[in-house]
């Protein structure tokens, strides 16, 4: 009863924890973003020469804590990650304009994702801790670690080291965090944290499947279980050296390490003969058996208890007698699946071993050992027949096929070009979100101004009349049609001599034409005229109105009506609304 109510008190305060730090993150995000690239370039290279001379202390602690692995590879892979990929991750574009593509009038200008949650895995503490932190503050992105609960010394410690470092590089408060209190409940919350953005993943199948089920874009790593084939032009003595090479490295931590081996049959002796002299042993049918019952769970997962951990100790755990100087242990299997407990990733010095009659039957194993636990991830070829490699590489569900180079080095960039990196994308086959090598460039968004380069269809039977069109930048313009503008000639004789009768003024009559007879002349019959201080009723509205006619009406005190045809001088209009002696259809103007 009291150990559940301490369990249920871890986590809650570890849940309490990672929503803290996940707040802290947030905050810490909006002045990361404003920062110049000079000003992030500086904070990385502070923590690369920072956690660089530190890489043995950090292997040594990662082994004491977790009891995995090898001091002297995992000083390797902490070097690889503030080296390698430090000098990688160097000179990219991070901040503002990142291209220009000049010919398609595209300029690309780079955003952080935001806050980062970075689940740390036991396998490669020290050297994942190194290259997430890096990676997150290249790209502007405040970071929150949750290290496996074995190893959160070691986690730490690389934590520490980088943000002191960075820090002093004057990186803001709540840039680099890391939880203490770990546990799967507080982890979790920190990957559904409404603050967090994006996930990096790095750890076993349900952690990863937990990464994308908490709502979050997630970058996720799946099983390696990789095969490794040597066809028959291989260089034999090469091949199995990097078999051996790959899969002793830290002792076979890294997922991407060999786990199968498959040997064409010409070449069969003389592969055993050559992993025999790097140091391997071939078990036997009864030792099979015996390690498959020991080595893998009922849960087909490797047990804990020889993760890591060399061959000489696993045999003798198990009851193998093998040579002192054993390497590697290799078991032959006729088949992959359940009823072969070997054939699935064993995440430590144990392979096992087919043999196929050629490369088309090779093919065909590699599949069924990737589709058993590694699919998407990596597999290698020794071969020298470029025709195989490139059958290889178009018909494997692998991202990652290296040749001629051991698995696990060449995966993560080491031992080859591909961006170097300790986070290795499945694709869709192994249900991840990219098969790329995780880097910078995945923990920020992109976005573009995009000039028009061609201009946008219109359909003709639904263009604007062209009065609209000539308002409108970038409508084509109607044909010019000659337009009658103003009043007509007839029309504006008729006005003037109307008002000019008004005034009393009758224009004379123009003589008849040759050869008709002269109209007789009617008088007239007039009204009398009215004072002129006595304003006339206000019947139509006036035809023309000039700047005279509103003194008048100013003097007299009346209006004068105007209507939509009324022919009103500018002068006029102005002297009418200054005395607001104008009225339009009934309203003052």
């Amino acid at each position: 009863m009291a150990q559940s109510a301490a369990s249920n008190d871890r986590d809650l305060a570890s849940i309490a924890e990672a929503r803290a730090l996940a707040r802290r993150a947030k905050a810490a995000a909006p002045i990361l973003a404003d920062y110049s690239q000079q000003q992030i370039d500086g904070i990385v290279d502070a923590m690369a020469a920072a956690v660089t001379p530190q890489a043995e202390a950090l292997a040594r602690l990662a082994c004491e804590e977790t009891g995995y692995g090898v001091v002297a590879d995992k000083v390797q892979k902490n070097l690889f990650a503030s080296q390698k990929i430090y000098n990688f991750i160097k000179p990219m574009k991070t901040v503002g304009v990142v291209a220009r593509i000049e010919d398609r009038k595209i300029v690309e200008i780079a955003e952080p994702f935001g806050v980062v949650a970075a689940i740390v895995p036991t396998t490669n503490p020290t050297s994942t801790a190194i290259y997430k932190i890096l990676i997150s503050m290249k790209a502007r992105c405040p970071i929150v670690i949750s290290p496996h609960p074995s190893a959160v010394r070691c986690i730490t410690r690389s934590a520490e080291i980088m943000h002191e470092a960075a820090r002093k590089a004057g990186a803001p408060d709540g840039a680099i965090n890391w939880m203490t209190q770990v546990t799967l409940e507080g982890t979790q919350e920190l990957m559904k944290a409404r603050e967090t953005a994006v996930i990096l993943a790095t750890g076993g199948m349900g952690l990863v499947r937990a990464a994308y089920s908490a709502g979050k874009p997630a970058y996720g790593v799946g099983p390696g279980n990789a095969p490794a084939y040597i066809e028959r032009s291989a260089d034999v003595v090469k091949a199995v050296r990097d078999v051996v090479t790959g899969k002793t490295f830290d002792n076979g931590l890294l997922c991407s390490s060999e786990n199968s081996v498959v040997v064409d049959a010409p070449l069969v002796d003389e592969v055993k003969r050559q992993f025999v002299a790097n140091g391997a042993y071939f078990l036997s049918a009864a030792e099979i058996h015996t390690l498959g019952t020991a080595l893998v769970t009922p849960q087909r997962l490797p047990n804990p208890a020889f993760v890591g951990k060399p061959a000489t100790f696993i045999a003798d755990k198990v009851g193998i007698a093998v040579p002192p100087g054993t390497r590697v242990l290799i078991a032959e299997l006729t088949g992959v699946g359940r009823d072969y407990p070997l054939s699935i990733e064993k995440l430590c010095p144990v392979l096992s071993f087919y043999v196929v009659n050629d490369w088309n039957e090779g093919c065909e194993r590699c599949k069924q050992i990737l589709r058993y636990g590694g699919m998407g991830h990596t597999m290698s070829i020794h071969s020298r027949n470029e025709d195989v490699i490139l059958q290889f590489g178009l018909k494997k569900p692998a991202f990652r096929i290296v040749v001629n180079t051991p698995t696990t080095l060449g995966s993560i960039g080491l031992t080859t070009s591909l961006d170097p990196s300790m986070t290795l994308g499945c694709g869709g086959w192994g249900g991840n979100i990219t098969s790329d090598n995780i880097s910078p460039r995945h923990l920020l968004n992109i976005k573009r101004l995009a000039y028009e380069t061609s201009p946008a269809p219109l359909r003709t039977d639904r263009l604007p009349d062209a009065a609209t069109a000539a308002q409108v930048p970038g409508l084509p313009k109607a044909p010019d049609v000659p337009r009658p503008t103003g009043i007509a000639a007839e029309s504006l004789a008729r006005r003037i001599d109307q008002f000019l009768s008004s005034r009393g003024y009758t224009p004379p009559t123009p003589p008849p034409p040759r050869g008709v007879a002269a109209p007789v002349e009617i008088p007239a019959v007039t009204r009398p005229q009215e004072p002129l201080d006595r304003a006339p009723a206000v019947e139509k509205a006036a035809d023309f109105v000039c700047e005279d006619d509103v003194r008048q009406a100013v003097r007299q005190g009346r209006k004068i009506l105007i209507g939509e045809r009324t022919i009103v001088t500018p002068a006029a209009r102005d002297l009418g609304e200054q005395h607001h002696a104008l009225i339009q259809t009934g309203l003052k103007v």
